[in-house]
């Protein structure tokens, strides 16, 4: 049950590298933004998969913060699928998602606790090229009001 890569896996590995990064977040309306920076590494799994690992510092603090991201692509589900660990979380973030139309954008839908401490909410992780060596990453959360809430934009630069 050997698998080829297929188109959807060569968009992949773009991420392929040594990156910086730079983010900010906001975790709540009358919050201040919280800048965090660090690097990641991202490595290519037999070409079907990339696994990116992360870690840095965030202000204020001397904790290091690791964190582990898988993505490939499915071609049974005409989906692109991976996994999000970090090590301050129990949970397991699943990523099912898609590519839009310009080939620069893939959105990946997962779902997670809620900032409220009670249910789930959906979720984005939203990675976009904006060219070969600059990406980002924007996490967003769907409101009770049935809108997207940005609360996270990092910016990865290529080393």
């Amino acid at each position: 049950m050997q698998s080829n890569p297929q188109p959807e896996h060569q968009w992949l590995q773009k991420l392929v590298g040594r990156w910086t990064m730079e983010a900010e977040c906001v975790m709540g309306p009358d919050q201040e933004p919280m800048k965090n920076s660090g690097t990641e590494v991202v490595r290519s799994l037999g070409g079907l998969w990339t696994i990116g690992e992360g870690e840095g510092t965030p202000p204020g603090s001397d904790q290091l913060v690791q964190s582990i991201m898988t993505l490939g692509y499915d071609p049974m589900q005409q989906r692109y699928v991976g996994s999000f660990v970090a090590f301050c979380m129990a949970q397991i973030w699943i990523y099912n998602g898609s590519l839009d139309a310009t080939g620069k954008i893939v959105t990946l839908d997962t779902e997670g606790p809620a900032f409220s401490g009670q249910g789930l909410a959906k979720y984005q992780d939203i990675i976009e090229f904006l060219s070969d060596d600059h990406r980002t990453l924007t996490s967003r959360v769907l409101g009770d009001d049935g809108q997207w809430v940005r609360f996270m934009t990092a910016h990865y630069r290529r080393v």
